[in-house]
């Protein structure tokens, strides 16, 4: 009697281990899975085998792609407005729409008072220097040959200095205008010229036409053989652009039409309102495709490399963390936390937790869950 009590006392005892280290039957009773420690095992009629899909990580490459909306811009320093530099009156016209020019190709010629003005302050000053250089030289000659006062030599040395800095201020003053002060006629209009190569994207000049000192252009000079496109991209996407990178633009008026371009430049600064950047693509435009203001569609291009990718429905999420199923034997499945970093084309890529030539499971991860 007394060693039957022992066998059932050992056999409670047992049992009562046996609960605590391992869970053969599910909450429905079924007997699906056995669960030691971090691993579940599915049972041979288990239901829940069937349900099951598995796939082999692989390492492969891979390039990020995403697209955003663009606008195109002429490029600043390919790009000319052209006002009148004082007020007058439109005397003649040398352009016309689309005309290509080159730089200090004449635009417009103007005929204005304060031109005149700052012509004869220039010719004054030249007579002036001239004068002063002779009294000069007439006192340096006198005074080499002891008939000179050194005190007129000296008050003729700061003539002719006080002098040649007027003249060199009125001729500054010409050449603002982009005039040759040598080259100038007295009473003769200014002919306003183009600071640049391109062509007359814009053309308002009305012969006869009087101007305002603050009048607006009148010209648009513009070289398009190459614009920049303005564009957005999200903050958590900048990992992803490098400088030089190559991009496809394409124009909703030439859809089959793909257009090459460069990345030339990334802000620095991150507009908090749309938490994005903007960046500027330079494009050949020899076929003048691209319209300054049009709006495009830039798809990007990451340069391929190697990256582990699951699909997305093969994560499972546990509070802050993401985990998939990886199979560790025959039937037996062990809960991995995972990292990523984006998604793409319903594939995720994983940034960590997995290796390559491990097998996940892609489908059915789900029904895991409550063994754990």
């Amino acid at each position: 009697m007394k060693n039957n009590k022992l066998s059932l006392l050992l056999l409670v005892i047992c049992f009562f281990l046996t609960a605590c280290g391992e869970k053969s039957i599910d909450s429905e009773g079924n007997g699906n899975y056995i669960v030691k420690g971090e691993v579940i095992s599915l049972t041979a009629n288990s239901n829940i085998k069937p349900r099951i899909k598995l796939e082999k990580v692989v390492l492969q490459d891979f390039r990020v792609e995403f697209t955003t909306a663009g606008t195109v811009k002429s490029i600043p320093n390919h790009y000319a407005e052209i006002a009148p530099p004082f007020a007058g009156r439109v005397l003649k016209s040398f352009v016309r729409l689309g005309q290509k020019v080159e730089p200090n190709s004449p635009i417009f010629e103007i005929s204005s008072p304060d031109y005149f003005n700052a012509q004869k302050e220039y010719f004054d000053a030249k007579q002036e220097f001239r004068l002063a250089e002779q009294n000069l030289k007439r006192q340096q000659d006198l005074f080499k040959n002891g008939v000179g006062v050194q005190r007129e030599l000296e008050e003729a040395e700061t003539n002719f200095s006080t002098k040649k800095t007027a003249l060199e201020n009125a001729a500054a003053a010409l050449r603002i205008f982009n005039v040759e002060p040598s080259q100038v006629i007295l009473g003769q209009p200014l002919v306003v010229r183009s600071p640049i190569r391109g062509e007359i994207v814009d053309n308002k000049i009305v012969i006869g036409q009087y101007l305002k000192a603050d009048s607006g252009p009148i010209a648009i000079v513009a070289e398009l053989s190459k614009v920049w496109i303005a564009g957005q991209i999200k903050e958590k996407d900048i990992r992803y652009i490098h400088q030089l990178d190559e991009v496809e633009v394409k124009v909703a008026a030439f859809p089959d039409k793909v257009i090459k371009g460069k990345i030339y430049h990334l802000n620095e600064m991150v507009d908090e309102s749309t938490r994005s950047v903007q960046l500027l693509i330079e494009c050949d435009n020899s076929e003048r495709i691209l319209k300054p203001g049009m709006y495009v569609t830039v798809r990007f291009i990451d340069t391929p490399s190697p990256a582990i990718l699951i699909p997305s429905k093969a994560i499972l999420q546990m509070n802050d963390n993401q985990f998939v199923f990886v199979q560790v034997g025959k039937d037996q499945y062990q809960r991995r936390k995972i990292e990523t970093e984006g998604t793409f084309d319903g594939k995720a890529i994983v940034r960590s937790g997995l290796k390559a030539d491990e097998v996940i499971v892609s489908e059915g991860g789900i029904y895991l869950l409550e063994a754990k």
